[in-house]
């Protein structure tokens, strides 16, 4: 069964952008709630903190190392900026099913290496993949947020956000009976975030950064896990101190379709009418109701969202006497996006719901200098890094 086939990835998939940090039980996995609020400035320029320790391999376990094909010089976009994200592609060269249980990303260039995303494409995206590298100048390709290649995105079922880094994290690991498939002929895909700030923006040396992979054959009792992305609409007016043509929530909308295609762009009002709104409803903090169809387990939350979020929550049954958080981020930073382990798992099933909030602030937008030079807009859901996103991302286990 492929994974658009899985019914608990038919329950949220159908708006989704970005998935999944699939990471549960984990000792060592970073378990915090959430990170500083986003500075007044440019980024806080993290990097150079030396990478935490490997834990011990454990029974049935083996290291898998890999690197960037080559060393890549990281460059700013276009237009200006100190930022590169861009993906790399590496092939783990699998010849058998393996099962992932824990996942590190070391940089070679830590002064250049503001933070990264692990992506496993199973097959049948790989070809996209390799047609996306071979066409690009150069190694790798510019990527925001998802790894940018239609066919081998997480919202089409083809890709998985396996991992985040940023400097300082130590390995993700997850307990040896749980862990995501990775079937021949799967690949990864790193995306690095380069911050060129400390070089004025100009090219400041190379990068050839590794990933390092722990594998188990895994067992009978091996549990795979699945993910459940949880998505609410993003309907954030421009502020009240600004104006301009993309301010208008239709004209906003036909820009996004213009950079992304009509997939893309109608999903401000297919999120809408799937959250079971009438209408838009503008304003700073959105939410959605997602009614749960088979019994699962949750194990761990991660909330993603782009430059302009501030918070994001999970609740199970709301306003019910079995209320609780199950995901909660009070102070979002797009550069330390973390999973959050659950104090203990927690079974649902048919009859209870999970609901999404997010909340994003207009007013970062003139303070971060990848957005200060934007023209103002009514910001709606987009890949693109003046666009947002809202996903609480639900790592989970199906239950018979």
């Amino acid at each position: 069964m492929t994974k658009t086939d899985s019914p608990l990835w038919k329950l949220g998939a159908a708006t989704v952008a970005l998935a999944t940090a699939f990471a549960v039980v984990a000792c060592g996995s970073p378990t915090g709630t959430g990170a500083a609020p986003v500075p007044p400035g440019p980024h806080d320029a993290h990097a150079g903190r030396p990478p935490a320790p490997t834990e011990p391999l454990r029974a049935g376990e083996r290291f898998l190392d890999l690197k960037m094909a080559e060393s890549y010089t990281p460059a700013p976009p276009e237009g200006g900026g100190t930022d590169e994200y861009r993906c790399q592609v590496i092939d783990p060269g699998l010849t058998k099913t393996a099962f992932l249980t824990g996942t590190q990303v070391t940089p070679e260039n830590v002064a250049l290496a503001h933070h990264a995303i692990v992506y496993a494409v199973p097959p049948g995206g790989a070809a996209a993949v390799r047609e996306q590298d071979a066409k690009t100048p150069g190694m790798g390709w510019q990527c925001f947020g998802g790894t940018g290649v239609k066919g081998a995105e997480v919202e089409e079922g083809e890709a998985t956000w396996v991992d985040t880094w940023a400097p300082g994290a130590a390995e993700t690991l997850f307990t040896e009976d749980v862990g995501f498939k990775l079937e021949p002929g799967s690949l990864i895909v790193l995306q690095m975030h380069y911050n060129l700030l400390a070089s004025d923006g100009k090219p400041a040396g190379s990068d050839r950064s590794a990933v390092r992979l722990r594998l188990t054959d895994g067992t009978p009792r091996t549990r795979e896990l699945d993910t459940w992305p949880l998505d609410a609409p993003t309907d954030l007016p421009c502020a009240a101190d600004e104006s301009g043509p993309l301010c208008d929530r239709a004209a906003s909308i036909a820009d996004v379709t213009k950079r992304f295609g009509p997939d893309v762009g109608g999903s401000a009002d297919r999120q809408v009418e799937e959250c079971g709104q009438s209408a838009p409803k503008p304003g700073d903090t959105q939410t959605c109701d997602h009614e749960v169809e088979a019994p699962m387990t949750l194990f761990a939350g991660f909330g993603h969202m782009h430059l302009l979020g501030r918070s994001i929550k999970v609740e199970l049954n709301p306003g019910k006497p079995n209320a609780e958080v199950v995901l909660d981020v009070p102070q979002f930073d797009f550069d330390n996006q973390r999973l959050v382990k659950l104090p203990a798992p927690v079974d649902i099933g048919p009859g209870d719901t999970l609901r999404v909030t997010c909340t994003h602030d207009a007013g970062l937008r003139k303070r971060l200098p990848q957005l200060s030079k934007l023209p103002p807009r009514y910001v709606v859901w987009g890949d693109g890094t003046s666009d947002e996103m809202c996903t609480g991302i639900m790592t989970v286990s199906p239950r018979r």
